[in-house]
This record gives structure tokens, sequence and C-alpha cells, in this order.
């Protein structure tokens, strides 16, 4: 178990509680109740009249990186760590990875946006990448349960905040750099930079792969010398052609000199760069393509990304595309395959950043038949305010603007004639939305599957 925790109200008996002053929580305020618990030390930054030892130190939060490192770091290099940074493919591509390694009977676990998977277990994140002490916790808690590999999603605000300090990589992966987290960022070379400090955390005998078509890759060809890359140009693992359909892909690629055709559960031109380089992970890794071949049938894209229903005599798809890079590019790969309408139904998050919002409403008004505009997770943001940041880069008028999600995907199922797609972004795998300060529940899923369910009994 690890020895350090910082929630007074999960110490056991003889821990030691680090109070970290957070943005909104300051663990200071519950140091008595952490000790009433059972902690045995406590670390702060001021000095606290308790029944224990206090060692103040300047930077509780810098303190307990450091001793996870030291304490627990060299333990975990009996895991094999896979790491994948990137602004967008980042879950889908980690957990094509783990399903891959997993059917192929290793002990795999999977972290990221979607959870924490491992065997049977299922732990929902705060965080794409939590913080360090929750990585801490969780690699050490499936080692000690056999465990000997684990995939994980990469964020640029856990290679910022030091989250992965300690951690080695054995392989890893960069997807493409596109406009996101400029609210944290600032610049789009900051965010580059930011996404580069992944290779610090390599093997130096690891391989690092990415995707030759961004022209981010370069930069992380420069600084990283055992490089192999992917994508439609000439590569190490060169997607020679693809064939799109509304529920699976067909997907020809060569690695040296040996042409592979393969059918995946995935469709979009975005899904075949992610199904690459899942592959090339899970071979440089130490697989062989043959059994990579042999499991592609049993493998599925996570929910929430690409899941396709098919509702009346058309199709909806939920996805959580919610940069502008994302949703141009699932659009784009839909409006490939489709032999109607498409309709999609968009938001942005409130108390994010606002200088996506216009961008996103141009790509869906240009993109689309038509465009139904309703809430992401508003937060404590007004929604009203979103909807005007979004319109501002609105120039046709093929749209409408519902700000209840549910009346709005309602509205956008009832239009679905024959072979029209319905695309609701930006939510994917959340089952809440966040209004103020309250998350409540929804699924954009489950919506789906109640209209078809009614139709069905209708």
């Amino acid at each position: 178990m690890i020895q350090y925790e910082t929630d007074s109200r999960k110490i056991q008996p003889g821990q030691t509680f680090v109070a970290i002053k957070g943005h909104t929580v300051d663990g200071h305020d519950y140091i008595h109740q952490a000790v009433l618990n059972g902690a045995s030390r406590i670390i702060a930054e001021r000095e606290v009249d308790v029944d224990v030892p206090v060692i103040v130190v300047p930077n509780t939060s810098e303190y307990l990186t450091k001793a996870l490192q030291e304490e627990y770091s060299e333990e975990l290099k009996k895991l094999t760590l896979i790491g994948v940074t990137g602004t967008n493919g980042k879950t889908t591509t980690c957990y094509l990875t783990y399903q891959i390694l997993k059917a192929l009977g290793v002990k795999v676990a999977y972290m990221g946006t979607i959870g924490f998977y491992f065997e049977e277990e299922k732990q929902e994140l705060p965080n794409t990448t939590p913080e360090i002490l929750t990585i801490y916790k969780l690699f050490m808690d499936a080692l000690a349960k056999g465990c000997t590999t684990i995939v994980m999603e990469v964020s640029s605000h856990a290679l910022a905040l030091k989250r992965i300090a300690g951690l080695e990589f054995f392989v890893g992966a960069f997807t493409n750099l596109t406009e996101d987290h400029l609210d944290y960022h600032k610049t789009m070379e900051n965010y580059l930079q930011t996404k580069l400090e992944l290779l610090d955390y390599m093997n130096p005998q690891g391989t690092f792969l990415v995707n030759i078509d961004d022209p981010a890759s370069e930069k992380f060809m420069a600084k990283f010398s055992n490089t192999k890359t992917l994508g439609l140009k000439k590569s190490d693992y060169w997607v020679k052609q693809y064939s799109f359909y509304p529920d699976r892909t067909t997907i020809e690629f060569q690695v040296q000199e040996h042409l592979y055709e393969v059918t995946t559960h995935l469709t979009g031109k975005f899904n075949v760069y992610n199904y690459l380089t899942a592959v090339a992970l899970v071979c440089e890794y130490g697989i062989t393509l043959k059994d990579v071949m042999e499991v592609t049938p049993k493998i599925y894209p996570p929910k929430g990304r690409c899941e396709t229903y098919k509702v009346k005599d058309g199709f909806a798809v939920v996805d959580y595309a919610h940069t502008p890079d994302a949703v141009l590019k699932v659009i784009n790969s839909y409006r490939e395959l489709a032999q109607a309408r498409i309709i999609t139904v968009i938001g942005c998050g409130g108390d994010r950043d606002p200088l996506k919002r216009p961008i996103m409403g141009e790509i869906a008004t240009r993109l689309s038949d038509y465009v139904i505009f309703t809430n992401d997770n508003p937060r404590t943001e007004d929604p009203k305010k979103i909807m005007e940041d979004i319109l501002q880069g609105v120039e046709k008028e093929n749209y409408e603007v519902v700000l209840d999600r549910h009346e709005a995907i309602l509205k956008a199922l009832d239009l679905i004639s024959k072979d029209d797609i319905v695309l609701l972004l930006g939510k994917g795998h959340e089952d809440y939305q966040i209004l103020g300060h309250d998350k409540i529940h929804f699924d954009d899923s489950e919506e789906v599957k109640k209209y078809i369910k009614k139709c069905e009994e209708n």
C-alpha cells in the first residue's frame, strides 16, 4: 500500500497525510480529520497543533511528487508502460492497444479518459491522466495483482503538472497536434513544447511512434532518436488505401515491404490512424503482426467514440469530438460515407477555451446539411453566452438552437429519413452533464437507445 494520502477521508491507520492546497479545497483544513482517521504523520506548509509529527515544507505537492518517485518508481519499473499523447485520438488508440494485448493474453491495464481498466475491474477517473498519487496507487495495486503492462493516455496537463514523474515508457506515440487547451497553454508553441516532454520519460532503448502526416512529428523525431513513423505518406507503418462503410473500414497497409489487409469495426479516416497507431504500438511492444491481425475482429471502439446505432432507416453516431479538428474530421469522415443528409448536434463546454467556439460553429454548419446547436457541459457559464460565441462563426442559416440537450437529440432523431446520419458530438462516453456546479445523469447513447426502443414499441 502507498504510505501517502491527500484525502483525509481515505486515510488508513499509519499513513502519512499530505495537506495539498488545491484550486477549491485546502488540505490543511482537514488535518485534524486525517489524524482522527489514523494518520501517523502530517506533511504541511505551516505548523499545525496535532498529536502526531508534523513536517513543514515549502510546497507539499512537490514534496509528495519527490517522495513517490524516491520510494516507488523503481518498483513501478517492473511494469511495461505504453504512453500516447496528442490532441485527438488518444482514447481510441489506447483502448484499441489495450484490447489487442488483452485478447492476446497479456495482463494489461488501460488508463485514460474513460477510466482505469484491469481485468474485469473498471474505475472512473477525474482526469484523462489523474494526479500522481492516484497513478501510483492504481499502478502499484495492479502490479500486486499480476499486471505486467499499462497503456495510458498522457495529457498535456499531466505533463505540465509533472503527474507522470518517476514513470518510464517503453513504447510511446504522438497522434496529432491541433488547437485545444489554449485557455491553459496560451499558445500552440507552448502546447507543443508540453507534448514533447513525454519524450523525457521514454526509456532510451524504447521506441516512439509519430504520425508523419502531422507537421509537429518532425519536432518529436528531432528530439528522440529511436522514432518510427506511420501515416498515409511513405513510412514504417504505411497506409496504402482504405474503404469506409457506416459500421466498418477496410485498411491495406505496408510494413517492411509486406502488405496486410484488415477490416476493423471502426469508421472514419481518423480511425485509420488510431488503428494503425495501436497496431504499431503493439508490434513495437513485441507482438507479431500475424497475431494482431487474428484478434482484430474482436476489437471495438470505446464507448462514445464513433459509437454507431441503426435508427429507423438511417444511423445515429455518438462521438466525443469536442475540438475544431476532431469535429472537422468526424463530419468529413461521415460526409464521405453519406448517401443522404448529415445532421449534427453539437455545443461547446463552459469555463473552457472560448476561442474554439466560433470555429466549431463554422465547421459544423459548413460541413453538415443541418445543425442543432445545444448545451454541452455549460458548467458555471451562461449557456446563452456560450451560444453567442458559437454563432459568431456561423455564416449559413442551416441551423437552429435548442439549449436542452435531451430535446435537441430527440429533434435530430425525429428528422432521420432514409440513409441520413445524425452525429451527436461533444459528450461521447460521458454519462453526465455539468449544469452550474451540479452534475446530473445524462448519456447521449442512452438517449439514442431509448428512442430506438420507443420506435420499436410504436
